[in-house]
């Protein structure tokens, strides 16, 4: 016959505010509520500025590409002729990429658009915006890339590209944002990703077959206007009734 088990002590847990940061005062909690204004004052603003722009293509690519790299050169004559065929170009307004992107859009005669992030480094706005908005929060500017996107152009880039290629493609394969064309630049970069959600993600049944269709990979810029085009031939660019209550629901 086992002896009982001993009864392990209770341990009460401290509340949150007595932890190592001290007691949260009234003014702190007033701060935390209050943050919400400004929260609602980005989307507003982004909103009012951006809902007039339609169509436009979001752009995103490294901001550490220098203005003589090829990728350069090659987002700015992609963004030139999305706004030669009446597209306004929205790009994250930094440096790099972005500036290409920018830059290509602003000699043309369709808008070119710049959403600013402040962060403690790497980031400064280039010269080149017609329509220039500054965020605070990450999640808001997010929002605004995909809104009013009438297509994704993703140029090479780190973990800020991957994560707006994640997102628009989250989105859609739930459900959440309405169908539009993604369109990666430049095969050779990104074949090695693609080949692992082939060998990865599909082969462990955690992305479906149909998933892959999401995105295309090309590299010329004609083809890229291309793509789009062929895409809203049968839709049209207006979305459906459908699609517009999904996007106001983003």
């Amino acid at each position: 016959m086992t002896a009982p088990k001993a009864q392990k002590p209770l341990i009460k847990r401290k509340p949150a505010a007595a932890h190592a940061g001290g007691p949260a005062t009234d003014g702190a909690l007033s701060r935390e509520a209050w943050k919400i204004f400004q929260i609602m004052a980005e989307f507003v603003e982004g909103y009012e500025a951006l809902a007039q722009i339609r169509p436009s293509v979001s752009i995103f690519g490294s901001a550490r590409i220098a203005r003589d790299h090829p990728y350069f050169a090659l987002a700015e004559d992609i963004a030139r002729q999305l706004s030669d065929a009446g597209f306004s170009v929205v790009s994250g307004g930094g440096p790099g990429i972005m500036e290409a992107a920018n830059k290509g859009a602003y000699a043309g005669p369709s808008p070119s658009v710049g959403l600013n992030i402040r962060l403690p480094h790497e980031q400064a706005g280039n010269a080149y915006q017609d329509i220039r908005l500054t965020f605070q929060h990450f999640f808001a500017r997010k929002v605004m890339f995909v809104k009013y996107a009438t297509a994704y152009v993703v140029m090479p880039g780190g973990f800020g590209t991957l994560d707006e290629m994640m997102e628009i493609l989250t989105l859609i394969q739930t459900g959440k944002s309405r169908r539009i064309p993604i369109i990666l630049v430049h095969t050779p970069f990104w074949t090695g990703l693609v080949e692992w959600f082939r060998t990865a993600l599909l082969r462990d049944g955690v992305i479906s077959d149909t998933d892959l269709d999401l995105f295309v990979m090309l590299d010329r810029p004609e083809d890229v206007i291309d793509t789009i085009f062929r895409y809203y031939e049968l839709s049209g660019f207006e979305p459906s009734e459908e699609e517009k209550e999904i996007q106001l629901n983003l």
